[in-house]
């Protein structure tokens, strides 16, 4: 069906009158055009044309610029969570890795200590570990992990760096039982370093101090004298530090002295333990001792006494030639 004339478009008409339209917009269009291209008169229209269109352009893109800027806020959020947990776990690692590396420190420390002992004294010892404590009412005793299978035997003594920590009560094929010398159970033979006393030390209830309840009353004692061990009984080398003297005061009886003392040993704070062995009797005759004197190619020929002085003094006299003397060697006694 043939469209009507006048629904046809009127730039485009088939009159002349459209035709002519038409070619008048078509030079006005060159017109504009040559005179933009070579004097630029459009140039200020264009921009004050941007100037009030460009607000309109942001309007129209706030709702993706909105939609873009929070999924770029919630992606980094979510990243900053994701660092911060991790960086957390990695401070938490290195603070465990720390402590762990201080806790090794201080154990070498320890360790360091108990050698040394054992060098300076020339021991046979056997170290141990604790593996645990029971440190009850009226019971004061630790476990160790060593037992009848690597040659520990009850009665043993047993000594950490600083002094004399206990003793094995039982033994297990693995493990040993150790009474602390703070047990109100025990008793240790000791004797004031400074004056000589010997007395014997016994635990206390609170399981952190010794006791000597039976010093007579002229005896001299002083706070901060040491006690050692006296060796007494047998059981205890002798001159083992035992501990120090604290306080000193009138029993409740009026016919002793009675003073507390604090244990050289780190009983609560020990994890490496040294037990003593009896160390094995000298066989044989003793060694000889080497004669002492001046060396072989400084000594006269044929043994001959050397040279008197030049000019002797007049009160002088030759002394008889002394014999040499010779140390004695004695076993130390179990």
């Amino acid at each position: 069906m043939a469209r009507a004339r006048d629904e046809s478009s009127p730039l485009f008409a088939g009159n002349s009158a459209g035709t002519l339209r038409l070619i008048v917009y078509l030079a006005l269009a060159m017109v504009l055009m040559v005179l933009d291209q070579r004097n630029g008169w459009l140039w200020h229209v264009r921009y004050s044309a941007a100037m009030v269109v460009e607000p309109i352009y942001r309007l129209a893109g706030l709702p993706s610029a909105g939609i873009r800027t929070l999924s770029v806020a919630f992606a980094d959020r979510q990243h900053l969570t994701v660092q911060n947990q991790r960086l957390r776990e990695d401070l938490l690692l290195a603070n465990a890795k720390l402590n762990r590396m201080a806790a090794v420190a201080e154990q070498n420390v320890r360790l360091k200590e108990l050698l040394d002992t054992q060098h300076s004294l020339d021991l046979n010892v056997q170290l141990a570990r604790v593996i645990g404590v029971d440190l009850g009412a009226y019971r004061y005793r630790l476990t160790l992990n060593v037992g009848a299978r690597d040659g520990v035997k009850p009665g043993q003594p047993v000594i950490d760096a600083h002094g004399v920590l206990g003793q094995v009560r039982e033994v297990l094929p693995t493990t040993s039982m150790v009474m602390l010398i703070t047990d109100p159970t025990h008793a240790l033979p000791v004797v004031i370093e400074r004056s000589g006393l010997r007395t014997v030390a016994y635990g206390s209830r609170d399981g952190d101090m010794l006791m000597l309840p039976s010093i007579p009353l002229a005896a001299d004692v002083r706070v901060g004298d040491r006690l050692l061990t006296s060796g007494l009984g047998g059981r205890f080398p002798p001159g083992f530090p035992v501990g120090e003297i604290r306080s000193v005061k009138p029993a409740s009886s009026g016919m002793f002295l009675e003073a507390h003392v604090q244990p050289a040993a780190n009983i609560d704070r020990t994890d490496d333990v040294l037990l003593l062995h009896d160390l094995a009797e000298p066989q044989g005759p003793p060694a000889p001792v080497t004669r002492m004197g001046p060396p072989a190619d400084l000594a006269p020929p044929g043994g001959a006494a050397p040279a008197a002085s030049a000019s002797p003094s007049p009160r002088s006299a030759p002394l008889p030639a002394q014999p040499s003397p010779r140390t004695p060697v004695t076993g130390v006694q179990p």
